[in-house]
């Protein structure tokens, strides 16, 4: 899911350097709001494996 923003942030890049506003911002947008998610996600995901805990290493 990363990897999406990081693309859709270079396009926005890429456009706002040719000029293209419109398509830099939507582009720009979309980065932002993939990469929101993916921080929540990594969140939960954060939160429910310290919830589930673990216990001793076995050796």
């Amino acid at each position: 899911m990363i990897r999406w923003a990081i693309i859709f942030l270079v396009v926005a890049l890429i456009a706002a350097v040719l000029g293209f506003g419109g398509i830099a911002n939507f582009s720009f947008e979309i980065a932002k709001f993939i990469a929101v998610i993916a921080i929540i996600l990594f969140v939960i995901a954060l939160v429910a494996g310290g919830l589930r805990g673990r216990g001793a290493p076995r050796l």
